[in-house]
C-alpha cells in the first residue's frame, strides 16, 4: 500500500499509532481516493485538504491545480485566504488582550471608540466586546459590507458610516452576521494596543504557533511563494481573478495560510489555547468563546444529517453538536476563494479544506471526511452537494427576470449629458457619473476597481458594465430617479448577489 500523505516523519515510522487512534492507513488511502474524484467530479481548479488527530498532521495534500489553465498542483504548503476564518483568531486576540487586564468582554465599544455609532444612539452605546464578536447588534447579515469592499478606505472611515444603515431586528434579539462589527473589534486592538491588528496576530498567535508561512496582506505572496490563483465563475467557466489586499479590514478575514498552517491553529485549540509550555488562552477564555451566545433554532420534529440538538455562534466560531459530539468551525468566502476549517475536540479531530474557486466542495470534503474517521454510517456528501448543484437555475433569478423585462425601443427621459454628475452615498461618499469619449462612464470615490461604463438599459436605467471580472457579481444595472420637474434626484443600484448590497448605497445627486 503507498504511503499516507503527511508531513510528519513520524506517521510514516509507526502505522499502530494510527490503528491505536481509531485512523488506518486505509482509511486515509481511501479518503486520498475520494478527494481525487472530488476534484474530477466538481467544476473547480483546485483544493487543499488537511486533517489532525490527537495532537499531530495525519494528513496534507492538494489537488487539481494552482491556477485554471496551468498545470502546477497545490500541496500542504501553498497559500489561500481563509478569509472568516480569521474572525477566531480576531476574538483570541480579544481574549489575550482581557487576560492581560487591557480589556473586558462586557466593555462597551464606545469606551475605546467615541465615534462608534449605529442605527440607534441608546443602542450603539450598549454594544459590548462580545455583542461585536457574536453578531447580534441588530444590523443585518452582510449589510454594509458595500462600504468596505475594494475600498481605499480606512477603518475608522468605516465604522463612521455604520450610523447610516438601518438595524434589522432589536438588540440581542437576532443574528445578522456583521463584518462591520469585526473590523470595529480590530479598531479596539489597534487602539488598547498602539499595534495595527496585523502586528498583534503575528506576534501573539502566528509566530508562537509556527504558522511560518501565513501572512496579512497578497503582497508578501510572491516573496512567500507557492500561493493558490482565486477564480470567478464565469458562465460555468473559472476565470482567474486579482488577489484583493484586506489588510485594513484584516480582523474580518485578512488571514491568507496553508492547511499546514491551518492544522497547527486547530491543534492549538483542541489543546485549550496551550502550545508548548505556554497557555496563551486561559481556561475561562476557551470557555466563553466556544459558549453559545446566539443561538439558531433546530427543527427537533424531523431527523437532520447530523443528529443535531443544537446551533449557535459563539465568539468567532460557529458550534453545534455532530452526532453526539461538540463541532467547533468555521467558514470563509474570499473572492475567489471558499474555504472551511471544523474541529470534533472530543475526539481531537479537526479537518480544514482550502479552495480556490467559488463552485467549491469544502463542506462536502469536511463532512466525508468526518463521518469515516468518527467510523459513522455517512453519506456520499460530494453526491449529494452536487446534486443541489444541479438543481439550482444556472443563473440567478433576479438576474433572469431584470433581463426578461427589459423593455426594448426605449429612450432616456433626458439628454445623455444631464445623466452625468455627482452623487453621494451617505454610507459611501461620492460617486460620480462622466460622459466621456468611449460612452457614459461610472465611479467611485474609494474604489477605483469597480469602475465601469453605463450601456443604455430601458428608459432611465442603465446597465453596469464592470470594467473587471468580479467574484461575487457580475450583471446589474443603474435607475436614474428623478422628481415631478424631470429633474434627477438620485440613483438605486440593482446588482443580484448574495453579499454585497449595492442597493444599500443610496446615493442622491449633489448639486
Amino acid at each position: 500500500m503507498r504511503k499516507i500523505v503527511s508531513i510528519t516523519a513520524l506517521f510514516y515510522l509507526s502505522s499502530f499509532i494510527l490503528l491505536s487512534q481509531g485512523i488506518s492507513e486505509n482509511d486515509l488511502d481511501h479518503l486520498d481516493k475520494y478527494y481525487e474524484g472530488i476534484i474530477s467530479e466538481w467544476n473547480i481548479p483546485g483544493f487543499t485538504v488537511g486533517i489532525v488527530k490527537d495532537g499531530e498532521i495525519i494528513f496534507s495534500k492538494g489537488y487539481g491545480v494552482k491556477e485554471a489553465g496551468k498545470d502546477e498542483r497545490p500541496d500542504g504548503n501553498t497559500l489561500y485566504a481563509i478569509a472568516s476564518n480569521t474572525k477566531a483568531f480576531t476574538s483570541a486576540l480579544v481574549a489575550m488582550l482581557v487576560q492581560e487586564g487591557k480589556l473586558g468582554w462586557n466593555d462597551r465599544a464606545q469606551d475605546y471608540l467615541p465615534y462608534f455609532e449605529i442605527y440607534d444612539s441608546w443602542v450603539g452605546r450598549q454594544v459590548t466586546i462580545r455583542d461585536l464578536l457574536s453578531h447580534r447588534v441588530g444590523l443585518g447579515t452582510f449589510s454594509g459590507d458595500v462600504i468596505w469592499y475594494k475600498s481605499d478606505l480606512d477603518s475608522e472611515e468605516i465604522i463612521k458610516r455604520i450610523k447610516y444603515l438601518p438595524g434589522a431586528y432589536g438588540f440581542r434579539d437576532g443574528y445578522g452576521y456583521s463584518n462591520l462589527m469585526y473590523i470595529t473589534a480590530g479598531e479596539i486592538i489597534k487602539e488598547v494596543t498602539g499595534r495595527s491588528w496585523s502586528e498583534n496576530v503575528y506576534e501573539k498567535i502566528l509566530k508562537p504557533l509556527g504558522m511560518v508561512r501565513s501572512l496579512t496582506t497578497p503582497f508578501d505572496l510572491e516573496r512567500t511563494g507557492n500561493y493558490a490563483t482565486p477564480h470567478a465563475l464565469v458562465e460555468g467557466e473559472n476565470v482567474p481573478i486579482e488577489w484583493v489586499d484586506w489588510e485594513e479590514i484584516g480582523a474580518l478575514g485578512g488571514i491568507i495560510s496553508s492547511v499546514n498552517d491551518v492544522s497547527k491553529w486547530m491543534i492549538f485549540n483542541m489543546n485549550n489555547g496551550i502550545i508548548g509550555e505556554d497557555t496563551l488562552l486561559t481556561a475561562a477564555s476557551r470557555n466563553l468563546m466556544w459558549t453559545p451566545h446566539n443561538n439558531f433554532v433546530v427543527d427537533h420534529t424531523k431527523e437532520n444529517d447530523f443528529n443535531r440538538h443544537f446551533r449557535a455562534y459563539g465568539l468567532g466560531w460557529s458550534l453545534g453538536d455532530y452526532h453526539g459530539r461538540l463541532s467547533v468551525s468555521h467558514t470563509g468566502g474570499y473572492d475567489g476563494m471558499i474555504t472551511a476549517v471544523t474541529m470534533i475536540p472530543d475526539e481531537k479531530l479537526g479537518v480544514v479544506v482550502l479552495t480556490n474557486g467559488l463552485q467549491s466542495p469544502h463542506m462536502a470534503a469536511t463532512y466525508y471526511t468526518i463521518d469515516r474517521l468518527l467510523g459513522i454510517d455517512g453519506k456520499d456528501w460530494s453526491a449529494q452537494y452536487l446534486n443541489r448543484i444541479k438543481k439550482r437555475p444556472p443563473v440567478d433569478h433576479r438576474i433572469t427576470k431584470a433581463r426578461n423585462s427589459k423593455v426594448e425601443g426605449t429612450s432616456p427621459s433626458l439628454p445623455t449629458e444631464e445623466y452625468a454628475g455627482t452623487y453621494f452615498s451617505d454610507i459611501y461618499g461620492e460617486i460620480t457619473v462622466r460622459l466621456e469619449e468611449r460612452g457614459m462612464r461610472l465611479y467611485f470615490e474609494h474604489s477605483p476597481e469597480l469602475s465601469a461604463t453605463l450601456r443604455h438599459w430601458h428608459y432611465d436605467v442603465w446597465e453596469i458594465d464592470w470594467d473587471r471580472t468580479h467574484a461575487w457579481f457580475d450583471f446589474g444595472t443603474l435607475k436614474f430617479n428623478m422628481n415631478n420637474n424631470l429633474e434627477i434626484t438620485g440613483m438605486d443600484f440593482r446588482v443580484p448577489n448574495g453579499d454585497i448590497f449595492f442597493y444599500e448605497l443610496k446615493p442622491y445627486r449633489k448639486r
